[in-house]
């Protein structure tokens, strides 16, 4: 790549990379498969800067493909290879709002894939209607449905405890 273009694309994915980990994160819900994911996404940029420098929306195309990395990674093969087979004991905060969080966070891993990401989108990444559907290269339609999917699928999976706060 030119030296121009190289700098155009370091400087780009300097400024954005605090968001792009969060978005990830709150994709996964875990924060090193979320640097993957982020890794994964911006060597696709990487590869696609010539044409990609030029897009009228480049944080919704760059969403486009972190949510396409995300949905992609779950067909392949070796996603489906555990080493261990329970996660170890991790101390956390004893706090209710962490607890309230890891709750949250363990229903959305709950769902499948599609529709975590139209609700990490739509609420946790505050994205429009019209803005999801472009990251997920559908209609709005199609998100409204898996948004009342999803969050219907969360009332049944969370704690009675957590709908009434």
């Amino acid at each position: 790549m030119h030296a121009d273009l190289e700098r155009e694309y370091v400087e780009y994915v300097q400024a954005r990379l605090t968001d792009l980990r969060r978005a990830a994160y709150r994709l996964c819900g875990d924060p090193h498969s979320g640097d993957d994911l982020v890794q994964q996404a911006i060597t696709k940029l990487y590869v696609n800067w010539r044409r990609a420098r030029v897009v009228a929306n480049m944080d919704a195309y760059v969403h486009r493909i972190l949510v396409n990395v995300f949905l992609d990674e779950r067909r392949l093969r070796w996603s489906r290879v555990s080493l261990f087979s329970s996660a170890p004991e991790v101390a956390g905060p004893v706090d209710s709002q962490a607890d309230d969080r890891a709750t949250l966070r363990a229903a959305l891993g709950h769902l499948p894939r599609r529709l975590r990401a139209v609700l990490v989108l739509r609420f946790l990444l505050d994205f429009s209607i019209e803005d999801t559907a472009r990251a997920l290269g559908c209609s709005s339609g199609t998100v409204k449905s898996q948004t009342s999917r999803g969050l219907a699928e969360m009332r049944r999976l969370l704690p009675a405890q957590l709908k009434e706060a």
